[in-house]
């Protein structure tokens, strides 16, 4: 026993108060995690992702009993994405700015927290709120990747950090959301940023001493420069023009990884380019290698060994950085180890990951933008509406996908993949110019700004409408669908399933639901109060089986868009259910009383050019149409002294240090003045809609939203 390991166990004995001692995890641990029925070790219990439980106390019989057994608060207001691991004991998970805590998965006590303090200024180079799917852990280490680019080894005992290595060019827009993984002692990490324009990679960190390992870029950098490889030189002959290395490429591996063991492959999924139009980002065509794909690599080196492109040229942002499943599934009368992804494209892929062999490939979604995918070429066959190169396509599915990162799930007794799919449609077309904007702008390549110029409840009938949400049951076999559940919104959980037959999954509308997995029929639900992302875990302490979720509502869609009928802005929590639980939630805190807000003396045209400048700007982080989430504040309810301070807010930035930077590159004061005056003059029509009798705004908001459903139909 080495010194620091006997240090480690007398620290987790004091810290956890275990009659057993905490243990190490190394590789056999990890390799054997279906040993370890009660604990949850990697981001998907397993390395293989299938994120079904082995336990079996909770069933289709007494789910029904399930009650709130511990909360904890994670003092935030924003999205929460984490898996959390639970490993001896002990759960650990993360909150939004990168933070992580570990609790006592018994009790919820506290044991230790940790806070990266990422400069709240970085915020703006995230696409998608400051979220973070969790932690990974190795040895007596627990890591982190920080919205900054940190990589940060913790103490697994006491949460001092050990190490930290900044594994991005802190020049470049470069986030970390995702969870690391780790293979043979190798910390591996993928990073975010290509909407703003970055270079994608993912890399491997010594887990003891943080030293990096490997790098394997996933787009070629300047051509006139040598190839790191001669993958990167293959990669260079599917891309044309100088603009995309100039911008970066994008490909960034921002979310999903896997691992098989016995093969000794890592998996990594690509995302989309910078800027996202191909005519831009690669003039003379092209694939662009290695976008929107799933990459095998070895884990020692990170050689490439083989790859499938879902969507070769990809110009909608339709990333191949979902949720990967490892199964071994009956096909044509043998047996075959395959890697299953439903990507953002619409189309469910099941692949040999042996040798990247397209086994099958059929719609999971109604997408429009390619027929089929040929099975002798591997290759989509692209349709009318996938051309936009003339002229605006209204295409399906929208950038938010068919399925985004929420991860699925796989039982094996039933042999279906649960999806968390979305319903999405969205205006593509091609900039007539396109200058890039370096720091934290996106860089798509599309017409903007994407106008909305319609009144609040009529823009709300037409993403309800537009942007929809329901659970899939997924036949991978005889690739169709087994059976859905419509939700009220779009924008849901991840999903757990288990071996007695049981599909958990969060709700964005505030609930947790159980469902039975042959039929899909509810067993039973719990109010969450905040819509739910993350996907649910489940773990034993003690004999007793709990189902855990982080319940936060945020992430990609509720932050650049309002979504009718979710639960958003209320505090982000830990929930913790058990059979016969009887915890109960505080009542939440009511809404915020609408104030009269300052006189509003625009000009139309002043107005106009102001909602302009905002859809291109603001609306990411304040809401499309200036309807907030309430993730981040809705700027109608700017106090007069804010507006007094307007300008030094927008160009100056006086409240960097809270995370609203300011845009003096990118706007003057006198598109400073006309934004101010269309955000006022929204802020007038709310608060005179308010004053009128409630007949009057029940009348109404029914007219806008039958016309909301004729607009709809457009799309």
């Amino acid at each position: 026993m080495t010194a620091a390991t006997f240090r480690y166990l007398l620290i987790s004995c004091a810290f956890l108060g275990s009659s057993a001692l905490a243990a190490a995890i190394d590789q056999n641990r990890l390799n054997g995690a279906d040993s370890e029925p009660g604990s949850w070790l990697t981001h998907g219990r397993t390395y293989s992702e299938t994120r079904e439980s082995p336990l079996s106390q909770i069933n289709p019989d007494n789910v029904s009993r399930l009650g709130l057994s511990w909360y904890f608060d994670t003092s935030t207001r924003r999205g929460l994405e984490a898996s959390p691991l639970v490993i001896d004991g002990v759960l650990f998970t993360t909150g939004a700015w990168s933070t992580v805590f570990a609790l006592n998965a018994k009790t919820g006590a506290l044991i230790w927290s940790y806070d990266p303090r990422v400069p709240r200024a970085w915020g703006v180079n995230a696409c998608c709120d400051v979220v973070n799917r969790g932690v990974a852990a190795w040895g007596d280490l627990i890591f982190v990747g920080a919205l900054d680019g940190r990589l940060i080894a913790l103490d697994r005992a006491t949460g001092a950090v050990r190490w930290e290595t900044l594994t991005i060019d802190p020049t470049r827009p470069y986030t970390i959301t995702g969870a690391p993984r780790v293979v043979k002692g190798k910390v591996v990490i993928g990073n975010g940023g290509a909407e703003y324009g970055v270079r994608g990679y993912v890399s491997a960190y010594d887990a003891e001493t943080g030293a990096l390992d490997w790098r394997f870029h996933t787009v070629p950098g300047n051509p006139a420069e040598p190839f790191e490889s001669d993958t990167m030189r293959m990669a260079a002959a599917t891309w044309s023009g100088d603009l995309y290395w100039q911008v970066g490429g994008g490909g960034t591996v921002w979310d999903s990884m896997a691992y098989d063991p016995e093969l000794d492959l890592l998996y990594i999924g690509v995302g989309n380019g910078a800027p996202w139009n191909r005519h831009i980002r690669s003039p003379g065509g092209g694939d662009n290698l290695f976008l929107s794909s799933i990459v095998a690599l070895d884990p020692d080196t990170g050689d490439y060994v083989w790859h499938y492109q879902t969507t070769p040229g990809d110009t909608w942002d339709y990333t191949a950085t979902q949720h990967m499943i490892l199964a071994d599934l009956p096909l044509h009368g043998q047996t075959r180890k395959v890697l299953m992804q439903a990507p953002k494209n619409g189309f469910f892929y099941v692949l040999d990951r042996s040798t990247g062999e397209l086994l099958s490939a059929e719609k999971y979604f109604d997408a429009d933008w390619a027929s089929h995918v040929d099975l002798t070429t591997g290759r989509p066959v692209e349709t009318a509406s996938a051309d936009h190169s003339r002229e605006m396509q209204i295409t399906r599915p929208a950038p938010f996908g068919g399925h985004n990162w929420h991860p699925m799930a796989f039982n094996h007794a039933t042999g279906l993949v649960y999806i968390p799919a979305l319903g999405s449609a969205a205006p593509y077309s091609t900039a007539s110019r396109f200058d890039y904007l370096p720091g934290g702008h996106w860089n798509t390549g599309q017409d903007e700004p994407f106008g909305f110029p319609l009144p609040e409840a009529l823009l709300q009938g037409v993403v309800r409408r537009l942007l929809t949400g329901h659970l899939l049951a997924w036949d991978p076999v005889a690739q169709k669908e087994i059976w859905r559940i419509e939700h009220p919104t779009t924008w849901n959980g991840g999903v757990l399933t288990t071996v007695t037959g049981l599909v958990f999954q969060g709700t964005g509308d505030g609930r947790l639901v159980a469902y039975r997995a042959d039929t899909g029929a509810e067993l039973w639900a719990s109010p969450t109060q905040s819509g739910i992302v993350a996907p649910p875990i489940s773990y034993e302490i003690d004999g007793e089986q709990f189902v855990a979720v982080m319940a936060g509502w945020g992430g990609g869609a509720p932050v650049n868009v309002n979504i009718p009928d979710a639960a958003p802005g209320r505090t982000g929590r830990l929930l913790v259910y058990r059979l016969d639980g009887q915890r109960r939630l505080p009542a939440p805190e009511p809404a915020p009383a609408l104030l009269q807000p300052p006189p509003a003396t625009g000009s139309s045209e002043q107005i106009s050019r102001g909602q302009s400048h905002y859809e291109r700007h603001c609306a990411r982080c304040h809401g499309v149409g200036l309807i907030s989430s309430r993730l981040l504040p809705d700027l109608r309810d700017l106090a007069a002294e804010k507006h007094q301070i307007f300008r030094e807010i927008v160009l100056d930035g006086v409240f960097s240090s809270a995370g609203m930077v300011g845009f003096s590159d990118v706007l003057n004061e006198a598109q400073v003045e006309d934004i101010q005056a269309y955000v006022l003059d929204a802020a007038k029509d709310r608060w005179e809609n308010s004053l009128q009798p409630a007949w009057w705004q029940a009348a109404k908001a029914g007219f806008m939203d039958r016309l909301a459903g004729v607009l709809a139909w457009f799309f």
